[in-house]
């Protein structure tokens, strides 16, 4: 059974209360469910974690190198900046696939760029939650194909 990390960065735990226009009315244990039943469905044992710090998120992809298959990551506003993160997900070696429930792309210019697309192996944003399970597909197609 494949193992994989849904990792949530900051603010992500206020899914439900935050900006409800922006990333919808859902709240977080809600699509943490969903995400959880979907990868369960796919044959895959999902862990879901989420930080509002930093550092905190560096340990957790550090540790799922040794104990994940792969990994789906909304590192939040850390995804702009962070090259800490960026550094880390370069570092280990299993898949990463970065998502975002709004369209990073069409928001603010800070958000336009991400300092992590370039090492991880596919970005998924503007799908509200599903870009979550679009996360978990494309990790299934990456183990598919070896």
């Amino acid at each position: 059974m494949k193992r994989i990390l849904v990792i949530h960065g900051p603010n992500l735990n206020l899914l439900g209360e935050r900006e409800p226009g922006v990333y919808g009315s859902d709240t977080f244990e809600s699509i943490n469910n969903e995400i959880c039943e979907y990868a369960n469905n796919k044959g895959f044992d999902c862990e879901i974690y989420q930080s509002n710090h930093e550092g905190a998120i560096i340990d957790k992809l550090h540790e799922a190198r040794k104990t994940k298959d792969g990994i789906v990551i909304n590192a939040g506003a850390y995804t702009h900046y962070s090259y800490a993160i960026r550094d880390a997900i370069s570092a280990i070696r299993i898949p990463v696939i970065e998502v975002h429930m709004s369209d990073i792309h069409k928001r603010e210019e800070f958000r336009h760029l991400s300092v992590i697309e370039p090492v991880c192996k596919k970005q998924i944003c503007g799908f509200g939650k599903n870009s979550y399970l679009m996360g978990v597909d494309a990790l299934e197609e990456i183990f598919n194909e070896q």
